[in-house]
């Protein structure tokens, strides 16, 4: 007996491949040469036009056979585009209207692919990211020959009006977000200078140690009336002013005023860094290095409250050092000395305490806002300054991780608390060394 099952079962495998598939392969043939890549575009274009058209009889029912329970009829093809790889390619579309003359029925396959809502995150992130709108299409993947050379949307005009639209998108959710169920514990505000143009920025760290980007103004300089204006908008989105809140600040009076006037018990905390950036630029070379050097031992003295006193009598003693010789470094140093000891006197944990003695969290997020813009040359308004600053800062809070000493935020909380229940009433909660609790 002769053993035919091999060759019988591979030539009804071969009977079996429908004939669409095998059409299909011949069509497509031709990309094998420019790439996998290329081979799958095109795969995955004729995919999709099977989709469609069992969306369609799905409605119709099957080509060519009358079907009394249909719910529409075919109505031909016409020109359409769907996204693909960053560009708009053009396709034929079929065309489906209701039975009962109610007019075009929709085809849920090609509605999906059509959408540009991708084509429009993928501008954004190739901006974001420094390519610039001229160089867009050299940023996208190959898809082959033919398929580029049909494709459209990837001029610079276009990418640049779908930039613009998603970067409106992105601020608009940024102004808009909902913070009602948001239980702050700290607040940082400070500024980003784009050209002529300042953005005034706000970052929020939740009890779970998540920072949040807030909100964002634009002005010319960091007034009262403009963080007033953002804060009183944090308070009209939902966010609760009443509960105790260190608010992390550069140090600018400003600040300080606007953070005061809107939380009912803000307590304030001044940068050491920028403390210590201020005095140094009123010292000459040869000084800076020492003064700095002395600065940071008391600044990093430890947190217990023993160690006040000896602290500050440190840094007014090497206030009254400077006083003859260089009188501008030493009324810097005076000036907001009290604050800049805030986190040493809430007797914070070491790891929680180094991530809230200066602002370095927000000029993080500030730092990538500068990047992904460093490529624009010409800033044409503050609407433009806001839209650029608000993309980059979603795209900083995808990055973002927990804060350093997250775990110790309760003990913050508490120690905040304590601090705002040893004030008298009505007192401000910055003016008593918290040591009396």
């Amino acid at each position: 007996m002769t053993k035919k099952y091999q060759t019988t079962t591979s030539e009804a495998n071969t009977l079996a491949v429908p004939e669409q598939v095998s059409v299909a392969m011949e069509e497509i043939a031709a990309d094998m040469r420019e790439g996998l890549l290329a081979l799958a575009v095109g795969a995955g274009l004729q995919v999709m036009v099977q989709l469609m058209e069992a969306d369609v009889s799905a409605v119709c029912g099957p080509r060519g056979k009358h079907d009394p329970d249909r719910t529409a009829t075919r109505h031909g093809t016409e020109a359409g585009s769907v996204t693909l790889g960053g560009r708009r390619v053009p396709v034929r579309r079929p065309r489906v209207r209701a039975s009962e003359g109610a007019g075009e029925v929709p085809v849920p396959a090609y509605e999906l692919f059509n959408s540009t809502e991708l084509l429009g995150k993928l501008a954004m992130e190739k901006m974001l990211g420094g390519l610039s709108t001229r160089r867009y299409p050299v940023g996208l993947e190959p898809v082959g020959e033919q398929v580029t050379a049909s494709s459209s949307s990837t001029s610079k005009s276009a990418i640049s009006r779908k930039f613009v639209a998603m970067t409106e998108h992105a601020l608009g959710d940024l102004l808009g977000m909902d913070l009602t169920r948001l239980d702050l514990v700290a607040i940082m505000i400070d500024g980003v200078h784009f050209a002529d143009h300042l953005c005034v920025v706000a970052l929020g760290i939740d009890i779970d140690g998540t920072k949040h980007p807030l909100a964002l103004v634009e002005g010319s300089t960091e007034n009262t009336t403009l963080v007033r204006g953002l804060l009183v908008g944090l308070r009209e989105r939902g966010l609760d002013v009443t509960k105790p809140i260190l608010a992390v600040l550069d140090g600018a009076k400003a600040l300080t005023a606007a953070v005061n006037e809107v939380f009912d018990a803000p307590v304030i905390g001044r940068c050491q860094l920028h403390k210590l950036r201020n005095v140094r630029d009123h010292l000459p070379e040869k000084m800076r290095g020492p003064v700095a050097k002395q600065m940071r031992a008391a600044y990093h003295a430890g947190s217990a409250l023993e160690a006040q006193a000896l602290l500050e009598a440190l840094l007014e003693a090497l206030a009254k050092e400077l006083d003859k010789t260089h009188p501008g470094a030493a009324g810097s140093l005076r000036e907001g000395l009290h604050e800049t000891l805030t986190v040493l006197r809430l007797d914070l944990p070491p790891t929680l305490a180094r991530t809230l003695r200066s602002t370095n969290a927000i000029e993080s997020m500030i730092s990538i806002c500068r990047d992904h813009a460093r490529n624009v040359k010409r800033w044409r308004d503050g609407q433009m300054a806001l839209r650029w600053c608000a993309a980059g800062m979603v795209e900083a809070s995808s990055q973002f991780r927990r804060v350093n000493g997250h775990l110790h935020l309760p003990a913050l909380r508490a120690a905040l608390e304590r601090h705002v229940a040893a004030q008298p009433v009505g007192a401000d909660c910055n003016t008593q060394d918290v040591s009396a609790a």
